[in-house]
């Protein structure tokens, strides 16, 4: 099995002339734009947040304060349902006054960093309509609003239930830790910290980590989401639901963040464990995201030291020991992770062309020398916010970027994924149907299908899809002359009031 793999991106949202209380509207405006067909039927029955992964479910989940008072402030609630499926597979929703843009269940590297790139495009589209209307507005692919306020970027990737919960928190706590070397998307100041206007940070999450481990999202984040909500078959599978990363302008930082977490999955699946552990992961977090001298070191539990980059090359060397027969992708992903562990030691800022903290450091070092005006904390932030901008008429990444991030996705590969779904995932099912038969769809969710044949109900179970390339099937299916030859083909059977 190759692994599926998904992100889910929460762009900011900054309409002009509007207030903080519009968002949630002005969002639903900006979706609202989507061109058809899609669908709009999403079954939140089939999801459990509230199921931990440790084995128990929790009472309740925090609220995040902001969006508590966003809520009570606003002419429309937070909770306005606008949530649709597209033919590519994706979906596209309304969270909490953000547009949230999830991609299909990929399983090769530069196919989701293709899919991530048409959430952008799609979002640009929407929002060049409601421009054409009078109401033009910005998006961006960060974390943070600068007033308190985080919005994430999940990652997502299929796991074998065999690895226990325990082993898979602490297998993957020391490197999600400090995989921020080279994922985090770069920030100016300290969230809260207004004395702090100078420091440069690798994380725009890292300031909102307050707990190891918790199923908690929009408060009390942890660095380890232990939601226990697989979408397939839960006797043998979890989903491994990442949301502690940066969102990444740079497709080379998004794939090497996704690539070399699964590599490390691999491993501890495989039966391999790390042989450390951090003495106090929460302030690691921060100090790394922090540290001006970019070196990162960090106090061990058994009382030594090490730094960062250790700490990646002991997952780098156990992922070049262990695993074998890898793809053509994996094999990118191991050779890049130790090429970028390397600079990382020797010097940091060469990766000015593909990371995006480095990226933008570089970018705000050289706006700084060439300004004729002191560097303000308000400027600088100007400049970081822009840089997310999604718009490459606007956005600074696309004028201070090199040319290794941009080899990853072709322009032609995006254009692809911003209509056709992955041809060898259950996405490609999904796909089909909203895009073909969208007035037959009664409800639908990443595992299920409900569909209205011939004036009967039936559901299209998809948990069980996730084993192998599905290409044949999809071409059946694709092939299949009507609706019903196609339930038929994917093993529809009739329900009654079962949602």
């Amino acid at each position: 099995m190759r692994r599926l793999v998904g992100l889910e991106t929460e762009y900011g949202i900054a309409p002009a002339g509007k207030e903080a209380t519009d968002l949630v509207a002005e969002t639903v405006a900006l979706l609202e734009r989507l061109s058809p067909p899609y669908v709009e039927a999403w079954d939140y029955s089939a999801e459990e947040p509230q199921r931990d992964l440790r084995g128990f479910r929790a009472a309740s989940l925090a609220r995040e304060p902001e969006d508590e008072k966003l809520e009570r402030a606003s002419s429309r609630p937070a909770a306005t349902v606008l949530d649709r499926c597209l033919p590519n597979g994706a979906r596209l929703y309304n969270d909490h006054g953000h547009p949230e843009y999830s991609t299909p269940e990929c399983r090769w590297l530069f196919e989701l960093v293709a899919h991530d790139c048409a959430g952008e495009r799609l979002l640009l589209e929407c929002a060049a309509r409601r421009a054409s209307e009078g109401h033009p507005l910005a998006l961006y692919k960060n974390n943070t609003d600068y007033h308190g306020f985080s919005y994430g970027c999940h990652e997502n990737y299929l796991v074998s239930r065999e690895l226990p919960a325990e082993d898979l928190i602490s297998g993957l706590l020391p490197f999600l830790v400090t995989r921020q070397i080279f994922a985090g998307g770069g920030k100016v100041g300290i969230e809260g910290e207004s004395a702090a206007a100078q420091v440069f940070q690798l994380s725009q999450r890292a300031d909102f980590v307050t707990t190891i481990a918790s199923v908690d999202t929009l408060s009390q984040r942890p660095i380890l989401n232990t939601r226990d909500e697989p979408h397939a078959d839960e006797r043998r599978y979890r989903r491994f639901h990442n949301i502690v990363g940066d969102a990444n302008m740079s497709r080379y930082a998004t794939a090497l963040k996704v690539g070399t977490t699964s590599l490390v999955l691999s491993c501890l699946e495989g039966g391999w464990r790390p042989a450390l552990q951090l003495r106090d992961p929460v302030r690691a977090v921060k100090d790394i995201s922090r540290d001006p001298s970019l070196e990162w070191h960090l106090p061990l539990g058994d009382g030594s030291r090490t730094t960062a980059v250790e700490i990646q090359r002991h997952y780098l060397r156990a992922a070049q020991q262990v695993l074998s027969e890898l793809a053509a992708d994996e094999q990118w992903a191991l050779q890049e992770w130790e090429h970028v562990l390397d600079l990382l030691e020797r010097d940091p800022l060469s990766l000015g062309d593909r990371l995006d903290w480095a990226i933008k450091r570089k970018m705000l070092e050289q706006f700084a020398e060439a300004a004729e005006r002191p560097a303000t904390h308000g400027w600088l932030q100007s400049l970081d916010l822009e840089y997310h901008n999604i718009d490459p008429a606007r956005g600074l990444f696309f004028a201070a970027s090199g040319a290794p991030e941009q080899e990853l996705a072709s322009e032609q590969a995006v254009d692809r994924a911003m209509s056709q779904p992955p041809q060898d995932t259950r996405a490609g099912l999904r796909g089909l149907l909203v895009g073909r038969h969208a007035q037959a769809v009664k409800m639908l969710s990443w595992g299920r299908v409900c569909l209205s044949v011939d004036g009967r109900e039936q559901a299209v179970d998809l948990r069980a899809l996730v084993d192998g390339p599905l290409t044949e099937l999809n071409q059946r299916a694709e092939a299949s002359g009507d609706l019903a030859t196609m339930a038929s083909l994917l093993g529809g059977g009739t329900v009654e009031g079962n949602r």
